[in-house]
Order: C-alpha cells, then structure tokens, then sequence
C-alpha cells in the first residue's frame, strides 16, 4: 500500500534545514512517504537530503529507464 505525501512537510523540512544550518550542523535530513517522481525534485529544494522512496521504485514497471532499472544511482534528482 503507498502513502500519500504530506504537502505541509515541506515546510517543516525547510523550517528544519534552516535550523541546522544557522547552527552550522551537518546533520542530514531523511524523509519518507509518498515521494515519488511528482514531488521528489521539490522534496529535495525544501532541503532534505535522504529521500525514501520504496513504493515509487518496487511498485514501478521494470525495464529500460524505469526506475527499478537505475537503483544505486540517484533516481530523478
């Protein structure tokens, strides 16, 4: 089953990105649920840095370009 995407999120991890930095940590922020090709792009913008993204990826179709075929490598981004 895959889970829907929070939109208001993205505000927390901007909120939280701007924290870490503004204390000059080099803390990495992860984000989970609903992350697929749609949003990742904007996901990544808001500052998160470690993106999961099961459903996206073994729920897809196999085969040339798709993104079970690129695991390993940076899917989207």
């Amino acid at each position: 089953m895959r889970q829907e995407f929070i939109p208001n999120s993205l505000d927390k991890v901007r909120r939280l990105r701007k924290m870490l930095d503004e204390r000059g940590l080099k803390t990495r922020i992860e984000i989970d649920g609903g992350i697929d090709s749609d949003n990742v792009a904007e996901v990544a913008g808001a500052g998160a840095e470690i993106i999961v993204s099961g459903s996206a990826i073994f729920g897809a179709p196999t085969g040339r370009g798709s993104p079970r075929a690129a695991r390993g490598d940076v899917l989207w981004v």
